[in-house]
């Protein structure tokens, strides 16, 4: 089966850089785009999606590790918002910030988190929109000092009429 949402694969295709060609056959994009969506957003080994869709982890793990190199995910996200904003599914009427730390297991090898007093690990910082959808992240720093960067992070966006949008009418967020 397909993880995929309806249309996304024809928005993300055309940034995929070809794949080489060499003797052997050529691995369908598609399925190595939908293991490593899977495996990020289910949180599963890569072990564990071994064949699962039709790739091998290797390859999976392999394109992810070119496509993360040559910045394709910033550019996927820009691309996905800016459709978004041209149909008018984003909703800018409100964003909410929100963070989690998450802990190292041991021996990960991961760097002290500096918003935990040292300890192994990671925080990590989220903005979306009204209806959840990602607008911005940052990662390993103090809520105050998240916020700003948070802001300016927000890519300025295709709408459907007028010029391109940055900035919610409000920001939520608790406490911290």
């Amino acid at each position: 089966s397909d993880v995929l949402p309806d249309g996304l694969w024809e928005i993300v295709q055309p940034l995929l850089p070809p794949a080489p060609r060499t003797g052997r056959p050529r691995v369908d994009q598609r399925a190595v785009l939908t293991t490593v969506l899977f495996v990020q957003a289910s949180g599963c080994s890569w072990e564990k999606a071994d064949g699962l869709f039709g790739v091998t982890r290797a390859t999976a793990h392999r394109w992810f590790q070119t496509w993360t190199r040559m910045g394709l995910w910033p550019r996927i996200h820009r691309t996905i918002l800016d459709e978004l904003g041209r149909r008018a599914l984003l909703d800018w009427s409100r964003a909410t910030v929100d963070s989690q730390s998450i802990r190292a297991k041991e021996g990960e090898s991961t760097g002290p988190n500096p918003t935990d007093r040292g300890k192994p690990g990671s925080k990590l910082h989220l903005l979306c929109d009204h209806q959840g959808l990602p607008l911005a992240c940052a990662a390993n720093a103090g809520d105050i000092e998240a916020l700003p960067p948070l802001v300016r992070g927000i890519p300025a966006v295709r709408s459907r009429r007028g010029p391109r949008r940055r900035r919610p009418a409000k920001f939520h967020g608790d406490k911290a």
